[in-house]
């Protein structure tokens, strides 16, 4: 009962204070209509293309490989030989340039250092050896030979030992390129009468045909993380520059000029496309971003500039 009413006096005296003069309602002060400052945010330049780009160029009066940054600049003259010299391919590294040459009165495959220095001839055949294409760990080269009768796929070891055949086929096979990681082969064939591409593994087992369409399709490319395949084609009429899956699905058009555009080669780093076109009245070596945007023209030469290979 004692604990009841000393309640009952503490709410009492807590309703007296109630009724006594009431506290001053505080003031508001009104909100502040001043804009919010915008912290800008920093614009991000896109990368310039970075690596060297190897090349066929006809400017010195015959065919020869020369070499450029990725930009155009710093043009070289790599091979300074009266014969013709074509197709070059960096090995991984970048330390060396395999390439095609007709110096000795016939097609074979030699291999140089980067800066031209160093020539080896890799193979020695009456019969025509072209195209070739290192393996992504610079052990191996496959390459084009005709020596028994009609072009297939060879692989060799890139001092020019240990040579193999790989396909078999009464048809031609031709141009051929390595996977980035190392499983297959993708090259051209026109085994099913028309020129298409096709896919095997390294050792020339498990054949895959990855394009069927009336027109030529050729030079394929693997792309650096070995999901797609550039390759041109003239299915559209005239020769463009296409991209599809590495199994062959998801085709898209990437250049689109009633002139021709050849010869693909990715950017290292997978951001970039270099390609030929006569474009603008001759053969000249072009750079675009990978979805097709961006053209960039990197030679600007009478004679003809073509066969790109993109080198780190």
């Amino acid at each position: 009962m004692k604990t009841w009413v000393s309640g009952s006096v503490t709410l009492l005296l807590l309703a007296l204070a109630a009724c006594g003069t009431a506290e001053p309602t505080p003031t508001l002060s009104p909100k502040s209509s001043a804009t919010p400052t915008t912290i800008p945010r920093p614009t991000l330049t896109p990368l310039p293309p970075s690596g060297l780009l190897a090349f066929t160029s006809y400017r010195d009066g015959n065919a020869e490989i020369y070499r450029m940054n990725a930009d155009g600049t710093d043009l070289r003259n790599l091979t300074n030989d009266l014969a013709t010299d074509l197709d070059p391919a960096w090995s991984p590294d970048g330390s060396s340039i395999a390439f095609t040459s007709y110096r000795n009165g016939n097609w074979e495959i030699y291999r140089m250092r980067a800066d031209g220095t160093g020539l080896t001839r890799l193979t020695s055949d009456l019969a025509t050896d072209s195209d070739p294409t290192w393996s992504p760990n610079g052990h191996s080269i496959a390459f084009t030979s005709e020596r028994d009768g009609n072009a297939e796929i060879y692989r060799m070891n890139a001092d020019g030992t240990g040579q193999a055949r790989l396909t078999t086929n009464p048809a031609d096979d031709g141009l051929p390129t390595w996977s980035p990681d190392g499983r297959y082969i993708a090259f051209v064939s026109n085994r099913d009468g028309n020129a298409e591409i096709y896919r095997m593994n390294a050792d020339g087992t498990g054949l895959t045909r990855l394009t069927t369409i009336p027109g030529k399709d050729w030079w394929p490319a693997w792309s650096p993380d070995g999901r797609y395949i550039a390759f041109a084609s003239e299915r559209d009429g005239n020769a463009e520059i296409y991209l599809m899956n590495a199994d062959g699905t998801g085709l898209t058009r990437l250049t689109s000029d009633p002139s021709k555009d050849w010869w693909p080669a990715w950017s290292p780093d997978g951001r970039y496309i270099a390609f030929a076109s006569e474009r603008d009245s001759n053969w000249e070596i072009y750079l675009m971003n990978a979805d097709g945007t961006g053209l960039t023209r990197l030679t600007t030469n009478r004679d003809e500039d073509e066969t790109p290979a993109w080198g780190p």
